[in-house]
């Protein structure tokens, strides 16, 4: 891999097979709300439970620099990757839907946020500015492979009579090898050289939040409120529909891997603002087809479809976005907050709602989810409208 120094393509490819592995347990948590339906809660107790891997997930964005630096960022993955095995055991071993739960909880934010954190930045330090974005893409590809697989084990489990706990066990178990595959990969960073991570300092953090990159790091916040209120609740959303929510997860899987590494390749390589642009637009055509337009199997897949794409497109368009815009020096902070703000959406979002479905039904979580895509949208459009007219004013001006 020529753009890459101290990876090989082997140890790219090896990179990406256990970040699949460790996806598999986040995966998995979007069967938490079926899991405790059948132990007699709801949506309420379901978003309670996902929400407090939001909390652990600020200790983990604010440690892992601090751990990358003692350990080495591939075997501070390693090490905390043996949480979200726990949390897979803990989530599959404990009965009810109370405090226990709450505890695994956090052990699965503390592992998949040191996670989600580090692998960006291994690509970043390793990858030219100019690549950045295609790899990104080809890391969270896997990654969304392992998120999207998950949800199918609970389908296959069902279909093979077995219980929903199996899809628990064979996420805590890929965990396990993944966590063995990153200590290993981590042998080989080493003998290369060290790869910098960043600790959190309130200057860096106010020179990126002053910076362009903050639009990005706002959007992928928003969109992680898409997608995690979508994904967290699909098993009630399709129950209320009659329909199968394995045709989600396989639709919206299978297009955000094909676009992810298949076309985002050449999606950045155009225009990064007209890119995300139009793709949040194909992300907010989505959350109004699941609202408005669903009314059988087929639907549905075309739902999860574009989702899929526009979701997994944008993602790797504005990853790409918040490190070449953020400040010289800061780029490894700037993925930190990219992170954080993913952590807030994606975990955050799914407490406010199950409370929504719970107190007021799916149509007002639907119409909430609607609103938080136009604005991630409008974002877009105005730094669109911004650049148009700060670049007349300066031709006016010469």
């Amino acid at each position: 891999m020529s753009t890459a120094a101290m990876l090989s393509r082997k140890h790219f490819v090896f990179f990406c097979l256990a970040s699949f592995l460790l996806s598999l347990s986040y995966g998995s948590t979007f069967l938490l709300s079926l899991l405790i339906h059948l132990r007699g809660g709801n949506e309420h107790d379901a978003g309670s439970v996902i929400s407090m891997a939001m909390l652990s997930t600020f200790v983990a964005v604010m440690v892992s620099g601090h751990l990358a630096d003692w350990l080495g960022a591939a075997r501070s993955i390693a090490m905390l990757g043996l949480l979200l095995a726990v949390a897979c055991l803990g989530f599959a071993l404990t009965p009810g839907f109370g405090q226990g739960l709450m505890m695994f909880g956090l052990a699965l934010g503390l592992g998949w946020g040191v996670f989600y954190t580090l692998g960006p930045i291994i690509v970043a330090m390793l990858v030219e500015p100019q690549h950045r974005a295609k790899y990104f893409a080809l890391l969270s590809g896997s990654m969304m492979s392992g998120i999207g697989a998950g949800p199918l084990l609970g389908r296959a489990a069902n279909a093979l009579g077995l219980p929903l706990t199996t899809a628990f066990y064979i996420a805590a178990c890929a965990s396990l090898i993944g966590v063995v595959m990153f200590w290993r990969l981590g042998a080989h960073l080493k003998q290369q050289g060290a790869v910098p991570a960043a600790k959190i300092s309130w200057g860096a953090v106010r020179r990126v939040l002053s910076s362009k990159a903050v639009f990005a790091i706002i959007m992928v916040g928003l969109g992680g409120c898409v997608f995690g209120g979508l994904s967290s609740f699909q098993t009630s959303y399709a129950a209320a529909h009659n329909l199968d929510y394995s045709l989600f997860f396989a639709g919206f899987l299978s297009a955000a891997i094909t676009s992810r590494l298949l076309i985002a390749g050449f999606v950045v390589k155009r225009d990064a603002y007209s890119a995300a642009c139009v793709l949040s637009g194909l992300m907010l055509v989505s959350v109004l087809m699941f609202g408005f337009s669903v009314s059988g199997s087929f639907s549905y897949l075309l739902a999860a479809v574009t989702l899929g794409v526009g979701y997994g497109l944008t993602y790797s368009v504005i990853n790409g976005l918040v490190a070449n815009e953020a400040p010289a020096g800061t780029t490894s902070q700037a993925l930190l907050l990219f992170s954080l703000a993913y952590f807030v959406g994606v975990f955050g979002f799914p407490l406010l709602a199950g409370q929504i479905i719970v107190e007021y039904g799916l149509p007002t979580l639907l119409l909430s989810v609607v609103a938080v895509a136009l604005f991630n949208w409008l974002i877009t459009v105005a730094r669109l409208i911004w650049r148009r007219a700060s670049t007349h004013k300066i031709l006016q001006v010469s």
